[in-house]
């Protein structure tokens, strides 16, 4: 069986993609005060939860453009 260790560097990038997109998404959350849909708590827990897919989708469909 395989250790983590082999599979390590091919999951370091996805791993780093995830946490520099959440950080990105969470702080334009928590600037944002209006949103086509959903609230900043609804926001903020789609950002935390649903790794790679909830931030991307917040900046496709979440922010109200200024």
């Amino acid at each position: 069986m395989n250790s983590l260790k082999d599979y390590l560097p091919a999951l370091l990038p996805i791993i780093f993609l995830e946490v520099i997109l959440m950080i990105f998404a969470l702080k334009s959350v928590l600037k944002q005060e209006k949103f086509k849909f959903g609230n900043k708590a609804f926001w903020i827990v789609i950002v935390i939860i649903i790794q790679i897919l909830g931030p991307i989708l917040y900046f496709v469909t979440g922010r109200e453009e200024k």
